[in-house]
């Protein structure tokens, strides 16, 4: 993973499980690494990755059972914020980026998105119909 230098370390390292727990990479439950292994798996100080885990259990990201070790929350309703979220910042960063080029209709923009679905559906049945050739 590579690390922007604008954001601590430890909070890029959250936001990577996080994605991983949405997209079902790290089901409910799932058991994490120990410190030290993700400490190797991410190229992070043990000391950085400690404080991951102590920031996801205050997030109630994460719980820690003693001797056993520290799992994802098994909480649906964290999954769900934590989707909430994501979908909230890929649509401002999208409406940023059309206010950007000039589009400011929120209709308009829809018309686009519309537009841009259906052409990569059509490109993807175009795709399967190539490879059945």
């Amino acid at each position: 993973m590579e690390f922007d230098n604008h954001k601590p370390i430890y909070m890029q390292v959250i936001e990577d499980i996080t994605r991983k727990m949405v997209t079902g990479e790290l089901p409910p439950g799932e058991k994490l690494p120990s410190v030290r292994d993700l400490a190797l798996a991410y190229a992070i100080n043990p000391n950085t990755a400690s404080r991951v885990y102590r920031e996801m259990e205050q997030m109630e990201l994460s719980f820690t059972r003693r001797g056993l070790g520290t799992f994802i929350t098994e909480d649906r309703e964290v999954y769900d914020e934590i989707r909430a979220k994501m979908v909230r910042e890929c649509l401002s960063t999208f409406v940023r980026g059309m206010h950007t080029l000039g589009y400011t209709d929120t209709d308009e923009m829809a018309a686009l998105l519309r537009d841009y679905k259906e052409k990569t559906e059509a490109g993807a049945d175009s795709d399967t119909s190539k490879e059945e050739e």
